[in-house]
């Protein structure tokens, strides 16, 4: 996934908000899940299909203080993994 990519949440993820912000995805097609942090929570969130990576980043640099500056390679590197595992697709391009 690149920078300009748009990330979509697939449909019948489950978000399942936990203590201390933490979180659970629960894939019931295939019965994954996988536990997320705040900053995964809100990437999340982010997720729509209309939002570029880079407006992702954009996004979590505003809303918390002290993002590194690796932050967009992390943000990448998640969306990836959970792209690889059926939790994410691409909002392609209407013509």
């Amino acid at each position: 996934m690149n920078q300009t990519d748009r990330p979509i949440a697939n449909s019948i993820v489950v978000l399942r908000e936990e203590f201390d912000d933490w979180a659970v995805l629960f894939n019931s097609d295939t019965a994954d899940a996988v536990g997320t942090n705040p900053v995964g929570v809100a990437v999340w969130k982010l997720m729509n299909g209309k939002r570029s990576i880079e407006d992702i980043v954009s996004q979590i640099r505003k809303s918390f203080g002290d993002v590194p500056e690796a932050v967009s390679k992390e943000i990448c590197t998640f969306v990836n993994t959970l792209a690889d595992n059926g939790f994410v697709g691409l909002a392609l391009e209407s013509k």
